[in-house]
């Protein structure tokens, strides 16, 4: 009987009114969509425009889902207001996000290929997604319930059938492409390209996406049983997965006290694991609870107590390898993400643990911890991508302030955060530090943030370009107890904006820590000694020689490098200088040179 009320409360009947909205609603999504593409693309309006491209991005790109998933379920007023409720937040957050790119220099790119103050990044729409996706649930189930705080069961049908939706549209729309990419091949074969063509088009791409997408929202819409016939299949499934995660989780846990903590820290992304494997437990502790009133197994029953138990330490482990790495280097705006989300998984841990405690029930008590933290998670993703706890603003906060107390030296400050990832909050730190220096060294941080903001590209080198000590002690030199020519160790390899000058170098050139063998050889016969670096890690023989200009240039590579054989007898000396096999091309001055091609037999010495 409760089944049968959610079949007409969810959707079992749909006019055709509301079925010609949804698909008219995901064509003009798709042309929308397309019509900023290209703008972004090019660069011409509304992309010039952030404060207008952003919200419409934002709008276009989210908006229509939430529009197509309440059609037929709310009455046509409670549609109107969460749509514009919906669409208030997107504005909200992305004019927020416009706000704080604006005035930043056009050096970093979104996924787009422009300025990613022209366009949202994708953190900020992943989570615009999973905002809605809550409180989409949330509502949804309240207008079911005419009430604000909808029954455990409504939350988990709404919740549960919205997410089955969302990942068979998906699918849908992966499996077209791939019966569309098909065809083309298909074509292709009898010397017709016409479709392919096509389907490398942006403007039939996009559009078919979008209104593929609606279709298939509307398909799983009108087929509630269907789509709850998957959905307990999946979840009885997902719950035989949850003894075996137990099982690894229990068994991690317990190794701990034995093989101790360093190992864990020492893969520095200990945290984003530990919130993985919490979010995983949740997940499965869920599928087997489903809606409280779901038969289960003994077996499925302990794994779900215990798993309950174990999300506590979990979250504790990931909450003290944050502190940490807080506590060493400060406060990032990952790190700050990380931190909402140790929050999020805090309600879940305590919550749990207080459900497990209850053996007289079958975890009743989840219930109310899933609600109570999908509004902790609403409060915590909008302050997250509003002022209140802007992550870029927190963290550069934070970094500056370590500088002033004189925790971390100048020399050692990443200016390039600031630079790069600080946002507007980050420049303005720069120009403040520029102009008048902070903590024991102001002179030292005025220069380094003065150079900060001449750059355009980030160090590909975080603080680890080499002085001219360490590229001194990076190279060896063949024959031994020869010296590199004058010049050659002094030479500035890159640039006060962090590039690399002219061609890419050999990274023991650049890097610390990177070490090569120098071999001095007069390759071109000039009397002068040249340079070939053979960089250890990835065996090139790079040929440096100076220019009339007194400058060192890379000017060729040498073939056969990935055989150690010969290479061991080039260190050696074992070498002589022999003419071309093949003789140059010669084209307006430059000289093209056959390389002959090396066979793997040739490295097999006699």
């Amino acid at each position: 009987m409760q089944v049968e009320q959610y079949d007409n409360a969810l959707g079992a009947e749909v006019t055709r009114r509301v079925m010609a909205i949804r698909l008219i609603t995901g064509l003009v999504q798709g042309a929308l969509l397309y019509w900023l593409y290209q703008s972004g693309r090019d660069g011409v309006w509304p992309a010039t425009a952030p404060y207008l491209f952003m919200p419409l991005f934002m709008l276009v790109l989210l908006l229509p889902v939430v529009l197509i998933s309440s059609l037929g379920h709310m009455a046509p007023r409670k549609v109107l207001l969460w749509t514009l409720g919906a669409a208030a937040f997107l504005l909200v957050v992305s004019l927020h996000e416009a706000w704080r790119g604006i005035g930043l220099a056009e050096f970093n790119l979104g996924f787009m290929g422009r300025p990613t103050k022209y366009s949202p990044s994708m953190l900020l729409i992943v989570f615009s997604a999973l905002f809605l996706y809550i409180a989409h649930a949330l509502v949804m189930a309240a207008a079911i319930d005419e009430r604000r705080i909808a029954t455990y069961a409504s939350y988990f049908e709404i919740a549960w059938k919205l997410a089955i939706q969302l990942l068979f549209s998906a699918f849908f729309v992966a499996v077209l492409w791939a019966v569309l990419w098909m065809g083309a091949g298909l074509f292709g074969l009898v010397k017709l390209n016409f479709l392919e063509r096509l389907l490398e088009e942006s403007w039939f791409v996009v559009p078919v996406i979008c209104f593929a997408f609606s279709c298939a929202l509307h398909i799983t819409d009108v087929r509630p049983a269907i789509v709850r016939g998957i959905r307990t299949l999946l979840l009885v499934l997902s719950s035989w997965i949850l003894p075996v995660a137990v099982v690894i989780i229990a068994g991690f846990l317990c190794t701990l006290p034995f093989t101790g903590l360093d190992g864990l820290w020492k893969t520095r992304h200990a945290t984003p694991l530990l919130l993985t494997a919490v979010g995983v437990m949740v997940v499965l502790i869920n599928a087997a609870f489903q809606n409280g009133h779901a038969a289960a197994t003994l077996a499925i029953r302990i794994s779900a107590r215990t798993a309950a138990i174990l999300v506590l330490p979990l979250t504790g482990i990931a909450i003290y390898a944050l502190g940490l790495r807080v506590h060493d280097y400060g406060w990032t705006s990952d790190r700050i993400v990380a931190a909402a989300c140790i929050l999020a998984a805090s309600c879940y841990a305590i919550g749990y643990q207080w459900a497990a405690q209850r053996y007289d029930t079958w975890l009743v008590l989840v219930a109310p911890v899933n609600v109570g933290t999908a509004f902790v998670a609403l409060a915590v993703l909008l302050a997250l991508f509003t002022p209140i706890a802007d992550p870029a603003r927190l963290s550069v906060n934070n970094q500056v302030g370590r500088l002033e107390k004189g925790l971390v030296k100048a020399d050692k400050f990443d200016y390039d955060y600031l630079r790069f990832d600080g946002q507007r909050y980050g420049q303005a730190a720069l120009v403040r530090l520029a102009r008048q220096g902070v903590g024991t060294e102001p002179k030292l941080v005025s220069e380094k943030a003065t150079a900060a903001l001449k750059r355009t590209a980030r160090d590909p080198f975080e603080g680890n370009a080499a002085t001219l000590a360490q590229i001194a002690a990076n190279i060896t030199v063949w024959p031994a107890g020869e010296r590199l020519p004058e010049g050659f160790l002094s030479q500035r390899w890159i640039d006060e904006a962090g590039r690399q000058r002219k061609a890419p170098q050999s990274l023991c050139l650049i890097r610390a820590g990177q070490k090569c063998d120098a071999v001095l050889i007069d390759a071109d016969g000039n009397g002068k000694q040249d340079v070939m670096l053979i960089d250890g890690g990835y065996s090139i023989g790079a040929l440096y020689s100076q220019q009339p200009a007194g400058e060192w240039e890379l000017v060729a590579h040498l073939s056969g490098t990935t055989c150690k054989p010969l290479l061991g007898e080039v260190l050696a000396g074992r070498y002589t200088l022999a003419t071309p096999r093949f003789k140059a091309l010669e084209v307006k001055g430059v000289q093209l040179q056959f390389e002959p091609v090396f066979n793997p037999r040739d490295c097999a010495l006699p």
